[in-house]
Order: C-alpha cells, then structure tokens, then sequence
C-alpha cells in the first residue's frame, strides 16, 4: 500500500525517492513524507552526492504536495476494475532484470493482460524507432518482429505510432508475446488510433505501466519510460531514428545498461536514418538485416550463430579442380578441339578427352563440326 501512495507521491524514475525506499523501505520513507521531515543522514548523502546537486527541501515540498491526491485504497480497486494487477519488487512476476536501473528501479508496476512478465523478458529483444516511420522502416520492424517471434522471442517496444506499432503487429504475426511499456496509465489508450492494437496486445501479452490508473503521458513521461524497455530486454534494436528521435534515448539507456544494442541500416538521404547510421558509425551499435542476425547478437554465447550469407551453389560448383579448369577452356561460341583445349586448361590430351567426355555427358559443353564449345543452354 505505501508503495501505491508512492507512485503517486513521487515522478517515475526520481532516484532520490529510489535511495530513500532503498534506505528506509516504502512505509518508512512514506512516514517521512507526511511528517514533513526527511532523516538528518539520508540529507547528508544527498549533499555529499557528486554531480547536480538535490534540494531535499524543495523535492519533500513537491512530494507533500501531492499526498492528498492519493489513495491507494482507491486505486487498487480501479486497477482490478478496469482488469490490472499490481506487481512490486520480490513478487514472482517481477523481473529482476530491472534491479539494474539501482535507485531508478520503478517502484511498482501496473500489468495487464495474459502473459507473465517475469517469463515474457527471459528472451525478449525491444525494436523501437520513429513515430514518423517511412514504409522502409515500418516493413523491416513488422518482418523483425514477426520473424522473431516465430523463433520464440518476446517483442517488447513503447505501443507509440510508427516503429512500435509495427513491431507489436508483427510480433503478433508470429507466436510469443508482446509485451508494451506505455508512459501513462495501463487503461490510457495514447495514441488513440492504437486502441485495437492494445487490446490484442492484452489477449496475447501485456500492457505495462509505472504510472498509476488514470495518468496521462507527458514528454518526461515518455523518456523515462524509456530505461523500462530498455532494461526489460536483453537488448534494443533501432530500426528508423532521426537525430532526435526519442528511440536514440533509449539506446542511450541501453548502452548504459550494458545492453546489446543495434541498428538497421537505411538510405543514406533518408533523414529517418541518421540516427541509426551515427550509432554504426561510432561503433555504439552493431549493423543487423536479418531477425537471425539479431538473434546471434542477443543470445547467449555460442548459441543461435546466424550462418554466413553465401551465393547461390551452381552445379559447376560441383566439379573437381581439373574439370572446372578444362570447362573453363572450352569456348562458348566457336568452337575448340581438344588439343587446344588441353594447353589453355594446362593438363595432357588424354586428360582433357576424358573430362571433355564427362562434360558433355553432364550436359556442359557439346560436340560441333568447328570443335567442342559450351552447350547454348549452360
């Protein structure tokens, strides 16, 4: 229960409440909340933080201001309502992946619909990109997306138009879950236009939220979001990010994690691609086209090596060194006779007559008044 005040009391992702539960556990830091009055040595840490300073002072006022807009009570019971349930750090279905994420770890989470968090991530990669998709990058996340979940893994992005929406349908497509991790409440249809693709995503894995019932996303709300898909996973796959694309932040949030990270390259003129070209370009992710190649990088060493593109096996492929040599010295219009042919391929006469014999058979080259020569079919 004081858990649930807290999500209300504090933003998402404020580290300062994170160290306070962490030093004091959830009711005891929601004690010093409504007494107005923070411990004496949980200050000094604070001041002896290195990087921006914190107004302890100013962040209580904030945090008092907001307790009498909760109830706990009250928004458990619309969570149940509306189909939500609560999980909390120590529950079997919390992942606890995310206690990487140290004092930012979410205080809570809203789920809903059908699939188990905790098993969901076990194998999960995030692809995320531009709202403002091109049908390049709408393609190649749905073919992602589908591709990897007919191999068993869980597609987790932010629901958001674009990049995410297509990798939810094509994650859908195939047969795990998919799992997406909004920036406002759980029964909060943002974008509007993805309300069909939400309550699929529900009957066929989850919705997931640290904003309590009822919020409403806000920019902060998205790139904090953000460190959830990011930690969820075992890593992150940039599909279509301009330079100032909210999906660069997210991969941001990967490589800070330790995080696999990659990208998909795109036209070189296409603006929607200079984000994931800079992450190539400067080594901060690795260049994947194919779901098996995303699935070598996310894997545990040693399994589900993607094999090596190669051309196409021709049946000349197939021929030993000599014969591929006296084939090669046969003409393809003109013709040659065999003792031409044997000094060009470099073997004796009756060398180049028994493999002139055996190609012919095999259907490579052919017999004419002018010589032998390669067969018009070949």
């Amino acid at each position: 229960m004081a858990r649930v005040a807290l999500m209300r009391v504090a933003d998402a992702g404020d580290a300062v409440m994170g160290r306070l539960v962490a030093g004091f556990g959830a009711e005891g830091a929601l004690d010093q909340v409504r007494r107005g009055k923070l411990d004496a040595d949980f200050v000094a840490e604070l001041a002896a933080m290195r990087g921006k300073p914190v107004d302890p002072g100013r962040r209580l006022t904030a945090w008092r201001g907001r307790l009498p807009f909760t109830d706990p009570v009250a928004d458990l019971a619309r969570g149940r309502k509306l189909g939500a349930r609560l999980i909390v750090p120590g529950d079997v279905e919390w992942p606890t992946q995310l206690d990487d994420l140290g004092y930012e770890r979410p205080l809570g989470l809203w789920l809903h619909g059908s699939a188990d968090l905790r098993f969901a991530c076990l194998r999960s990669v995030a692809i995320v990109g531009s709202r403002a998709a091109t049908p390049y990058g709408m393609h190649v996340a749905a073919e992602l997306a589908a591709a990897l979940s007919e191999a068993g893994w869980t597609i987790v992005s932010g629901g958001a138009h674009g990049i995410d929406a297509a990798a939810h349908r094509g994650a859908l497509a195939g047969v795990a879950e998919t799992v997406g991790v909004l920036a406002c409440g759980t029964d909060v249809a943002y974008p509007a236009g993805n309300h069909g693709l939400f309550e699929a995503m529900r009957a066929r894995g989850l919705i997931v939220s640290e904003c309590p019932p009822g919020v409403r996303p806000t920019r902060l709300r998205f790139l904090v979001r953000n460190r959830l898909i990011a930690a969820l996973t075992r890593g992150t796959v940039v599909v279509e990010a301009a330079i100032r694309s909210g999906a660069l932040n997210t991969a941001c949030h990967a490589i800070t994690l330790r995080r696999h990270l990659a990208a998909v390259p795109g036209p070189i003129t296409s603006g929607n691609s200079i984000g994931c070209h800079r992450l190539i370009r400067r080594a901060e992710a690795v260049c994947v086209t194919t779901a098996r190649e995303v699935i070598e990088l996310m894997a545990a060493i040693g399994d589900d090596l993607s094999p090596e593109p190669r051309a196409p096996v021709l049946p000349r492929d197939r021929l030993d060194a000599e014969s591929r040599s006296v084939l090669e010295a046969v003409p393809a219009r003109s013709g040659a006779g065999p003792a031409t042919i044997a000094v060009s391929a470099g073997v004796d006469l009756m060398t180049a007559l028994s493999h002139l014999g055996a190609l012919s058979a095999a259907g490579y080259v052919e017999r004419t008044d002018l010589g032998w020569r390669l067969r018009r079919s070949t």
